[in-house]
């Protein structure tokens, strides 16, 4: 009964700030836009999304193979697949997370497939948070709304604080951060994404594959622009994108379902860019985002996987 309340709070929220977003729009002129519609471009973007999932699954099978639940390219490659269809049922990554963890945890341990799949989405954050804050000597001066420019600093300084604080107690050795739970699960996490991070070998493959990751993410809302002829450059979006990421990735809507329409209508508006193209940018960006989970439907539906027995829940970590 809880579930369904949160789920249905989860739609509400969704559909509320997909409203927002659409509320002051001139649809005139978004179906001007669309009747020369560049199909070329959004095949683009369907394209460099699924390039996406398969860096992704490079970038993790880094991060297993510190966890001792080695992964091999195939099944990294067809488990994110597969989590792009979970991706869009459950709030922002959660369905996609906890289908990979499930997948590999049959065969390589639940605490090592849970902590690959928790250490992959920090490193992830990680490398985000350093593109925001790294971006700030020119996304700053873009942003002309003091507000604006007020909450670029704060959400870009508070990621990459929350980072550093996460490697950092990864880094300590005293006693009692192995003993309190979760505390011990967070320590254990830190502790791995150390050892992937500052490794010589995977450390920066890992950060290219990253970045390189990021950057496409960028270059899908590009695509997605060309598509539509709006007049937001490859630039100002590099500066407005890697934010408008993080906001998605708060848990409150279904697949980020309004969270990302309301983000880029607002950074639009605050970029002196059109807020309506902003907004149309963003739908597109989930029906590319919805077309590949679509694909990862039917890599779903064809494993061998799916025939297996599938427990009703995701196990928890082993507490001892």
């Amino acid at each position: 009964m809880r579930s369904a309340l949160l789920l249905a709070l989860r739609i509400l929220i969704s559909v509320g700030l997909l409203y927002l977003s659409l509320r002051g729009i001139h649809f005139d002129a978004v179906w001007a836009r669309l009747n020369d519609f560049g199909f070329e471009w959004f095949a683009l973007a369907i394209l460099t999304t699924l390039l996406q999932v398969v860096l992704s699954a490079y970038r993790w099978r880094e991060v297993t193979a510190q966890c001792d639940a080695a992964l091999d390219t195939p099944h990294a490659i067809k488990f994110n697949m597969i989590g792009t269809f979970f991706n869009q049922t459950l709030p922002s990554s959660i369905g996609g997370d906890a289908m990979r963890l499930w997948l590999l945890g049959r065969t390589a341990g639940w605490r090592q497939a849970t902590y690959s799949v928790l250490v992959d989405r920090a490193v992830g954050l990680i490398a985000l948070a350093v593109i925001i804050v790294g971006s700030l000597p020119w996304s700053y001066p873009l942003i002309t709304s003091p507000k604006g420019q007020i909450a670029l600093v704060v959400i870009g300084c508070t990621a990459l604080a929350g980072s550093i604080g996460f490697l950092v107690v990864g880094s300590l050795s005293w006693p009692w951060l192995k003993k309190w739970w979760p505390l011990r699960h967070v320590h254990a996490c830190g502790v791995i994404a150390n050892k992937v991070l500052f490794n010589l070998t995977s450390g920066p493959k890992v950060a290219v594959l990253s970045f390189t990751i990021h950057s496409l993410a960028v270059v899908v809302a590009w695509c997605c622009v060309q598509a539509i002829h709006a007049s937001a450059s490859f630039g100002e979006l590099f500066l407005l994108i890697p934010p408008i990421m993080l906001i998605t990735m708060m848990p409150i809507s279904i697949a980020g379902w309004g969270v990302r329409e309301a983000a880029m209508t607002v950074a639009f508006g605050y970029a002196g860019l059109v807020t309506g193209d902003g907004t149309v940018v963003s739908i597109l960006f989930g029906i590319v985002t919805f077309i590949v989970g679509a694909l990862g439907g039917l890599v779903w539906i064809s494993s061998p996987e799916k025939r297996d027995r599938i427990t009703p829940a995701v196990p928890r970590i082993d507490e001892s």
